[in-house]
């Protein structure tokens, strides 16, 4: 069983005291239908899942319920014998998003709190918009992701201890040595290769045949696409989710690496914001990353973000390589000088930011140039910038130096992301190999705690 850190989080949650009822939000086929089960059966000896998807395509028995004690009836006809009282039973409504209606009666579930409750779903955003009544108060949404690459060394037989020594490593800003960096290092061009999600990860482990990654890595990405197209029918628009999404890594080959408005139908004279529903199903689905272009950055970097311009990233980086290399594991296992993984690299690091809370941006001036990511640094209230770089002119960053020559955006700290082992700083720039990113969590304090006290 693979190890997810947050299972932990769900465990804290169904031994708390709390009434109000958890979503866990995030992309199909990330883990969080397993996590929950494998909590909740553990915890809970009467255990009841729902999933609407299944009876939508099944009987669609909870199709059409918009009142409580209807739901009551319909749920004691399929598990009955399973339903007790709050404290030993918990209902699990998987797929919820899927019949919206459920999101509004939450909140009169909660009030009767005969049972205990938690939900997963995807596109909540967007789902939420078309309910009536938001559950406010009465719901805690959890976004969830696939594995990290913290998760992936574990899954490898990496021991919790040495995980430990890695972060005190980070912290302090120590090199590892020589064949310590390599290790981690050749489990990290593993991970570009098999990615986070939870059947890759397994049928890697399992046979560590690269053919047999990809062809679940290519189901996954048929029903991203097969989704979409539910989506598209279901609302009844001719949109271009599809295209979209198909477009990404080609348009991560590109200088800008960000999706053209003309490029997508091909039609000079489309704007951006013609495909404002098709980017935020994109966005809100979990399938696709977005960072939003900042051309003059400012704590809080969300104050300051261009709406017409955004990078768009597939959700799993094991899904890019397999679109950019299909099964030669070569260009990323050698590291072959000739072939540019400057996209592959960008994708693992808005993977990784993206999964430990950070919001993602990136710096766009005409003048100055473009970084790679800018995220919020909270204990400092400034922008921090992030340049992630594949090849040996690591040292090499003009638009980062740009943007430290400029006093009015209080840039107090950048970081260079690369292959290299040493870990070092220059002036204003850390120098820090690639596979730390997995300890760059949002909002951890980078002083003393007692700073934080009051």
């Amino acid at each position: 069983m693979l190890y997810r850190k947050i299972s932990s989080y769900i465990e804290d949650y169904l031994k708390s005291d709390t009434d109000k009822i958890l979503i866990l939000e995030g992309a199909r086929q990330i883990g969080k239908s397993f996590s929950i089960r494998e909590a909740g059966q553990r915890l809970y000896p009467n255990y009841v899942e729902i999933n609407f998807v299944e009876d939508d395509e099944g009987e669609q028995l909870f199709k059409n319920i918009h009142k409580k004690e209807d739901f009551y009836l319909t749920l004691s006809m399929v598990a009955g014998d399973k339903l007790n009282h709050h404290d030993d039973t918990l209902v699990f409504l998987d797929e919820i998003q899927h019949y919206p209606q459920y999101l509004t009666m939450l909140k009169f579930l909660r009030e009767d709190n005969r049972y205990r409750y938690i939900a997963s779903g995807s596109l909540l955003g967007i789902a939420l918009q078309d309910t009536t009544s938001i559950p406010v108060g009465s719901i805690i949404i959890k976004d969830m992701f696939q594995l990290d690459f913290e998760e992936f060394l574990i899954a490898n037989g990496f021991g919790i201890d040495a995980i430990a020594l890695l972060r005190q490593s980070y912290k302090n800003r120590q090199s590892l040595t020589e064949e310590h960096h390599n290790h981690v290092l050749d489990l990290f061009r593993r991970y570009l290769l098999v990615g986070g999600l939870p059947d890759a990860v397994n049928t890697y482990l399992e046979t560590h045949n690269i053919v047999k990654v990809r062809e679940v890595q290519d189901g996954i990405r048929s029903l991203y696409a097969s989704d979409a197209s539910k989506y598209e029918k279901e609302h009844k628009k001719k949109l271009l989710i599809r295209r979209i999404y198909e477009m990404i890594p080609s348009q991560m080959e590109n200088k800008k690496k960000r999706i053209v408005a003309q490029e997508i139908r091909g039609k000079e004279g489309d704007r951006f914001d013609q495909y404002k529903e098709e980017f935020e199903y994109l966005i809100s689905s979990g399938i696709s990353l977005a960072v939003h272009a900042i051309s003059n950055p400012h704590f809080p970097l969300s104050e300051s973000l261009q709406k017409n311009l955004l990078k768009l990233y597939l959700n799993d980086v094991g899904l890019l390589t397999g679109l950019l290399y299909r099964n030669n594991i070569r260009p990323i296992l050698d590291d072959i000088r000739s072939i540019n993984l400057g996209s592959v690299y960008e994708s693992v690091v808005a993977q990784e930011l993206r999964a430990h809370g950070h919001k993602l941006f990136y710096y766009d001036n005409r003048k100055q140039g473009e970084v790679d990511y800018l995220v919020d640094n909270h204990a400092t209230m400034s922008v921090h910038p992030i340049e992630v770089k594949s090849g040996k002119d690591y040292t090499v960053h003009s638009a980062l130096n740009n943007l430290l020559k400029k006093p009015e955006y209080n840039i107090l700290a950048v970081t260079v992301i690369s292959n290299e082992r040493k870990f070092y700083q220059e002036e204003e720039v850390t120098y820090m190999p690639v596979y730390f990113v997995m300890f760059m969590e949002a909002g951890t304090p980078q002083t003393d705690e007692s700073d934080y006290i009051f």
